[in-house]
């Protein structure tokens, strides 16, 4: 008994450091303050919502009301539906534009005026620029220009004639793209043979812009506009120019993300949208963010662009009107939305599994259908001990009830491998369960025997052969996965740490705990380090035996991680049980069997982007534990080093939960060396960075496909990070740092940021725990400090 609570009171010593940085206290750091900011959150309308038929080709704001004109008519946004003008039902809109409060329109070779829901014609067009889709721009003013593909048109006293000051400039290019007026009177007009501007009272002139040396001689322009400060803006595929007092050029190297436009929209705060052939672009000023695929866009052709005063972006495209909503909400608001979502449709069988769910209809979750994943373990307990951290932090009575039901989730996947047909060895965990009462997988052609050979001789020598994949628990009403990786154990061990520590406050409940990390553990001392199965052979991952580790080249590649997670789950077991025997074996291991050493190095990387992240969300899970759980100050300051080591790979990300899981363990530490001490500790930006990715978070989970191995930003990732092929289709932008989390798909955060082109075609409704961990963990350790 001595022994048990002298290891209970040695790791609560070493664990002081860590334990301290919760409740506020973020060792040094300071808090990252987060008051309400703005989500963005689309929606998208079609003809179901009032839009007339065909496709929608311009767009505008008058009197703070939304138009659209389409192929066969005209319509008003008004109390979440559009309104057809019976005026316009059934002919083309061309272009569109706001007059003072009315609305300018150009049909069926007429210029109208709409204003106080009066329509009046104000001229009919000359037969050169007279069909349908050859007015492409209108402006207002005195006079009314419009641009056409045969050059620039002026409407003044009810006539329409051609500006020939300009179309005589223009050569044998003169079609105009776009039009735009400035408050002064000022002209600008993107053409194909440039761009060109007139002062009020002036002569047409072409524009060459210049800035610090480089120079732009710009064809082919696709838009033009002023902002509320007077500043013009355009776009060609050159790239994107702003004139203020000086010019700004922007390219790629710039951080453009696109260069082919279609659209642009320049309001008030120097905010500009672009509309490009593959999406959308929002430039503030600092940062380019760009909007493409079904996640933010009913179509990535974009036609026009309006945005109101709300900063609601709206667009035009060939399959109805998208808007992007910025919606005022904060990280505590995102992280309900996500919590209700889970607990409405991602929770499976009566023990709450939480995984993403398939849908009838993409992009619809009106109905849908749970599924079982290979990683129900890992993810269950990821989310339990996001509930675990949420609890600690706000004491609210259903994080609890959460934790504890994932906890017993987990025991469960441990329980239901006993006694069945076949039964594996005591403590075995089971990756997940299915019902009996449904198909038998075993019967499916890809957990054959046959299937799993083939496996074997074409792309895993060691993949394990074994039938049935699925036994039947004990009580005949399970059939529960077996072949258990350690990305599993890893998930199990994180949540019954953060339960035991931060849920369990009665003797039972932390009993609870206490059996079944023994049942585990015991498993893996049983058994030379490794989680044997039914058939009484290891699973094809959970090896962490020194044999294998250390000796056996066909595992040396896993040496580092699985060296870091047995170290991890021993450290877990001395904690939660009192156990000696436990911090005994981990001390061996570390020791004797150099585990420490080979924990330094839990990655084989070649630089950032090195493949695979799934590793580097377990790592930090296991660094959690350790650096928490062990009692040794030299192998405490190696761990932390390697930490330290291994996140500064992975600082490009962004990533929330590696971020503050790096935070949690090394805030305020220092390591000793021959050289001095190295300060592990770490920067503001890190917190930072963190919370940017969960304020980008998207709202909208499902799987969409988003495509940006196209963009103008990206530089390939070189070859030799990554194995042979596998660098292919990789990237980053050109600031070093991957496509953020909200132009990417995503579901959890052992994604590839690094794949350029990811996603699917919405069938998939991911759920948002992987937010739900990092931010609660973020509350907890005192990172995040919401106003």
């Amino acid at each position: 008994m001595l022994k048990l609570l002298g290891i209970g009171l040695l790791a609560a010593a070493f664990g002081a450091a860590l334990a301290q940085r919760a409740a506020g206290d973020a060792q040094g750091l300071e808090p990252v303050r987060v008051g309400p900011f703005h989500a963005e959150v689309a929606a998208f309308y079609g003809t179901d919502d009032g839009l007339p038929g065909g496709e929608v080709v311009c767009l505008a704001v008058a009197g703070g009301a939304v138009f659209a004109g389409a192929g066969q008519g005209l319509a008003r946004f008004e109390s979440g539906a559009w309104h057809g003008l019976p005026e316009f039902e059934g002919r083309r809109v061309d272009a569109l534009a706001a007059d003072a409060g009315a609305l300018l329109a150009v049909s069926g070779g007429t210029v109208y005026r709409i204003a106080e829901g009066q329509v009046a014609a104000l001229a009919t067009l000359p037969d050169a620029i007279a069909g349908p889709g050859r007015v492409r721009s209108i402006a207002p003013g005195t006079p009314v220009y419009l641009g056409a593909d045969a050059g620039l048109f002026e409407l003044s006293e009810g006539a329409v004639a051609p500006v020939d000051a300009l179309n005589d400039q223009l050569g044998a290019a003169p079609a105009i793209r776009e039009v735009a007026v400035a408050a002064d009177g000022e002209v600008a007009v993107a053409a194909s043979a440039g761009l060109y501007v007139r002062a009020a009272g002036g002569a047409w002139a072409r524009l060459f812009p210049c800035q610090r040396g480089r120079s732009w001689a710009p064809v082919d322009v696709r838009c033009v506009g002023f902002d509320g400060v007077g500043r013009l803006w355009f776009g060609s595929p050159q790239g994107v120019g702003c004139r203020d007092d000086a010019w700004r050029l922007y390219t790629g190297a710039e951080g453009l993300p696109y260069n082919d436009f279609t659209a642009l929209h320049a309001g008030t705060g120097g905010l500009v949208w672009f509309g490009t052939a593959i999406g959308a672009i929002r430039y503030d000023g600092t940062e380019w963010a760009y909007r493409e695929g079904r996640r933010w866009l009913p179509d990535n052709a974009i036609r026009d662009v309006a945005v109101t005063a709300d900063g609601t972006a709206w667009f035009a495209t060939g399959k109805g009107v998208g808007a992007i909503e910025q919606r005022p909400m904060t990280l505590k608001q995102k992280a309900a939305r996500f919590q209700e979502a889970i607990c409405t449709r991602h929770e499976r069988t009566p023990y709450r599994y939480v995984q993403s769910v398939r849908v009838d209809r993409p992009g619809d979750a009106s109905t849908w259908h749970n599924r079982d994943d290979d990683n129900d373990g890992q993810y269950t307990g990821m989310y339990g001990a996001a509930q675990c951290f949420a609890y600690a932090a706000t004491k609210d009575p259903a994080a609890k009830e959460r934790a504890t039901a994932a906890f017993e989730a987990l025991r469960f996947l441990v329980e239901v491998t006993q006694g069945g047909t076949p039964p594996a060895p005591p403590g075995f965990v089971a990756r997940t369960i299915l019902p009996t009462d449904g198909p038998d997988p075993n019967a499916t052609p890809a957990y054959s025997e046959e299937h799993d050979r083939e496996r074997q001789a074409t792309s895993d020598r060691l993949w394990k052969v074994i039938h049935p994949r699925w036994p039947r628990s004990a009580d005949g009403k399970w059939y529960w996965k077996c072949d258990t990786s350690s990305d599993e154990l890893d998930g199990h061990y994180f949540l019954y740490a953060r339960y035991y520590d931060l849920v369990a406050e009665t003797d039972e409940e932390k009993e609870r705990v206490r059996d079944v990390v023994r049942k585990v553990t015991d498993h893996l001392l049983a058994h030379d380090l490794r989680l044997v199965d039914w058939d009484g052979r290891p699973t094809r991952w959970a090896n962490f035996s020194p044999g294998s580790l250390n000796h056996d080249p066909n595992w040396w590649p896993e040496r580092g991680l699985n060296s870091l997670s047995i170290l991890g789950h021993l450290r877990v077991a001395a904690h939660v049980t009192g156990d000696e025997k436990y911090a005994a074996a981990a001390d061996e291991l570390a020791r004797k069997h150099a585990y420490a050493m080979n924990g330094m190095y839990p990655k084989n990387q070649r630089g950032p982007g090195s493949y695979v992240q799934f590793d580097d969300e377990m790592a930090f899970m296991n660094y959690y534990n350790l650096l928490l759980y062990e009692t040794d100050p030299q192998l405490r300051s190696m761990y932390a080093l390697s930490c330290f080591q291994y996140w500064e790979l992975e600082a490009c990300e962004r990533n929330s939960f590696l971020n503050f899981a790096y935070a949690a363990c090394c805030a305020g530490e220092s390591v000793p060396t021959p050289w001095g001490d190295v300060d592990v500790s770490p920067g503001q930006q890190c917190l930072e960075d963190a919370v940017d990715t969960l304020k980008r978070y998207p709202v909208d989970r499902f799987n969409w496909r988003h495509t940006n191995s196209h963009r103008t930003d990206i530089v390939p990732l070189p070859e030799y990070v990554r194995d042979p092929g596998d660098a292919a289709g990789c990237g980053h932008r050109v600031d070093g740092t991957p496509v953020p989390i909200d132009e990417r798909s995503f579901h959890v955060w052992a994604d590839d940021p690094w794949r350029l082109d990811t996603g699917r075609e919405g069938e998939m409704l991911e759920d948002g725990s992987a937010y739900l961990l990092a931010y609660y963990m973020g509350l907890y350790h005192g990172f995040i400090d919401e106003e």
